[in-house]
Parts: structure tokens; C-alpha cells; sequence
């Protein structure tokens, strides 16, 4: 991913973190010349260190699993993103875009039995709260029977990009009026850029 000097996010706690939050990357592998792409729920695991692994699965009706091999595979984490108007400068300008946005890179490799049936569990405890419905409260031959119907995937990464473009290249008055134009807004993702400008300061 391009991405200028002055919006690379470096800070691994505040990318991490950013991913978790933001679970539903597009996964990017090739089928012969051809990009494929699925968007899915990942669990973002940091082992010892520092190797971070992302886990998730797909349908085993999405032939995107079959063209898993050694090739490097792509994932994408979206963050909020929202339109930036010229007007809200202090001086001629043109538009532009502020978002966050995390690429990953790695090897993928599959992930079956038991191993999945953690991995499942965990996605489940992790978006059930309070914890009301687990697999482990379900039939088990039923759960084993849903299983089949899936495949599971591990992403070991190898390399990691993050930028924030968050009007860092602004001087303090036209920064805070983006923010009070944003928030005046009031849409989600507007919101959340606001907030992010806050924060990245």
C-alpha cells in the first residue's frame, strides 16, 4: 500500500487494536491471474514474539479457499473514512479523503479439527456479550455437522501497513475547523474520523 511518510501509523499497540476493532477484513488471494477477494470475521492473535496470526473461515462453498498455496496473500482492515472538504480551509485548496486503512501480508495455511473448533468458539465469545450462546452449549454432532460446511484459515503475517491520512499535513486552525465540520456532520463515519483527528494529534 502507498502510503506518504506523514500518514504511516507506526504505533503496534494502536494497529492492533485498530484491527480488532475493525474484524471484517477482505481477504485478497490469486486464482490463476485473477485477484480474489472475501470479506470475512477474523480473531487478530499476537503470540510469542511478537508473531501475529490472523484466523478466520469461510464457506466451504467459496472456491477462494482452493487457491490457498505459497503465494503471499492480502488482508485488508477498513477503518472509518469520510470526504474532506476544501471549504473548511483557511485557504484554495481541493478535496480529498481522510481514512484508516491496515494491509497485511503473509503465508495462509488451513485450519481443521480441533483447532477449528476453538477457533469458532472463540469468534463466537468474542461477538456474544454477554456471553448468552456458545458452541459448546449446542449438540455436539450438530455443531461437528456445520463444521464440515466451512473452512478455516490461519494467516501467519510477514509484513504489515497502516496509514491514517487524518489531516495531519493541516495548521492547528484549519485541523480543529475539519473536526467541527465533521462532527457538525454527524454521520458514523464522519464521527469517527473526528474522533480519530482528536486522538492522532
Amino acid at each position: 500500500m502507498y502510503i506518504p511518510k506523514l500518514y504511516q501509523e507506526e504505533d503496534r499497540e494502536k494497529i492492533l487494536e485498530f484491527m480488532r476493532a475493525n474484524n471484517f477484513p477482505a481477504l485478497v488471494t490469486c486464482a490463476g491471474e485473477r485477484p480474489v477477494a472475501t470479506h470475512l470475521p477474523v480473531e487478530v492473535i499476537e503470540g510469542a514474539g511478537g508473531a501475529l496470526t490472523i484466523l478466520g473461515h469461510m464457506s466451504r462453498a467459496n472456491p477462494q479457499w482452493k487457491s490457498f498455496g505459497e503465494a503471499e496473500v492480502l488482508l485488508i482492515f477498513q477503518g472509518a473514512h469520510t470526504y474532506i472538504s476544501p471549504r473548511w480551509y483557511g485557504h484554495v485548496n481541493v478535496p480529498t479523503w481522510n481514512y484508516m486503512m491496515v494491509h497485511l501480508y503473509g503465508k495462509v495455511r488451513l485450519v481443521e479439527g480441533d483447532e477449528l473448533y476453538s477457533l469458532l468458539s472463540r469468534l463466537v465469545k468474542i461477538h456474544e456479550k454477554p456471553v448468552s450462546y456458545s458452541l459448546e452449549n449446542l449438540p455436539q454432532d450438530f455443531v461437528q455437522k456445520e463444521m464440515k460446511g466451512v473452512v478455516g484459515f490461519a494467516v501467519d503475517v510477514t509484513r504489515m501497513d497502516a496509514g491514517y491520512k487524518l489531516s495531519q499535513n493541516r495548521n492547528d486552525v484549519d485541523h480543529e475547523n475539519i473536526i467541527r465540520e465533521l462532527e457538525g456532520r454527524g454521520d458514523e463515519n464522519s464521527t469517527a474520523v473526528a474522533k480519530a483527528m482528536k486522538g492522532n494529534r
